[in-house]
């Protein structure tokens, strides 16, 4: 025991050692010529990732010090980058939201960190990045008590034609849809480009090495608009909050994008799914009643708007 132990230590030292190097060249803000630091980057990539935060569960997750965060959202607010409110059922505790500026410095600095490391991984092959991949899952997972971690990640061969496969079965098996509805996925994934990936994205949820869910941002047919479709969770993946994770990567890819506003299209019977889109800020616009694939249905159009005209 004592022996792993030791051993364990040695090679954790040595990985600080690489990693800090790492970070040199990784560096806030020299390498990625932004005017943040880290810390203060690490806070906007928060606020990124929530329509609203409490200031106090904010230094809490971030372990940062009260006067530290003050000090950061005041130059925020100073900037035009935040906005500041009391919560409306506590005035003791203050909420923070960014601002259409804020959000795009967030855009710009995410895009620049991962050109930076894209450079630094540029190197290897495909069987590296599976190892490393596996590797860091595997200490995140070791860390934080979660075993199967889940990893969201862009499409690979075979995925898309899972996709397919499993909106045919998992919508027969739960709702009673017909082999129409598995038809009108093949369609979707067979319009998307994988050719656009500044505008049309795919992701994939992993969990224990294998595909639970999906979902893509395509172009819409109106102006500045993008599309949701294809959000997909396995039964036995839900209560994960995976499929919140993967309307967020939608919503923070359409927003990078330039798109004005991300639409969908559902039905009322998928309750799970709506209450994803109303906690990432979607609204209800129209309902209409529709037969389709074998079943009556209520559809659905939802909207979140990205940015003001």
């Amino acid at each position: 025991m004592a022996d792993d132990l030791d051993s364990t230590v040695d090679e954790v030292r040595a990985f600080n050692r690489l990693y800090t190097r790492l970070i040199g060249v990784l560096d806030y803000p020299g390498q990625l010529r932004t005017p943040y630091t880290l810390s203060e980057a690490r806070i906007l990539y928060e606020l990124a990732h929530r329509e609203r935060a409490h200031v106090s569960a904010l230094r809490e997750d971030l372990g940062l010090t009260a006067a530290h965060v003050s000090r950061t959202l005041t130059r925020f607010e100073e900037q035009g980058l935040i906005t500041r409110e009391r919560n409306a059922r506590d005035a003791r505790y203050q909420q923070v939201s960014l601002t259409a500026e804020g959000r795009t410095a967030a855009a710009e600095l995410d895009r620049k960190s991962r050109e930076s490391v894209g450079r630094l991984l540029a190197g290897l092959g495909r069987p590296e990045l599976r190892r490393l991949r596996e590797a860091l899952a595997t200490a995140r997972g070791v860390f934080s008590g979660e075993p199967d971690r889940v990893r969201v990640r862009g499409p690979e061969p075979g995925d898309l034609g899972w996709i397919v496969q499993r909106h045919g079965a998992v919508y027969g098996r739960e709702y009673g849809f017909n082999a129409e509805f598995e038809a009108l996925v093949a369609r979707i994934v067979g319009d998307f480009s994988l050719d656009d990936p500044a505008h049309e994205r795919t992701w994939i949820a992993e969990l224990g090495g294998r595909p639970v869910g999906s979902v893509m941002c395509v172009r819409d047919e109106a102006p500045e608009t993008a599309r949701l479709r294809l959000l997909l969770v396995e039964p036995e993946a839900r209560g994960l909050r995976i499929g919140d994770r993967l309307v967020r990567a939608c919503v923070d890819f359409a927003r990078e994008a330039g798109y004005r506003e991300l639409v969908l299209w559902t039905n009322d019977i998928l309750a799970a799914a709506r209450r994803i889109y109303q906690r990432a800020g979607f609204e209800l616009v129209a309902e209409k009643r529709h037969h389709s694939y074998g079943v009556d249905l209520v559809g659905q159009d939802w909207r979140l708007t990205l940015r003001e005209t």
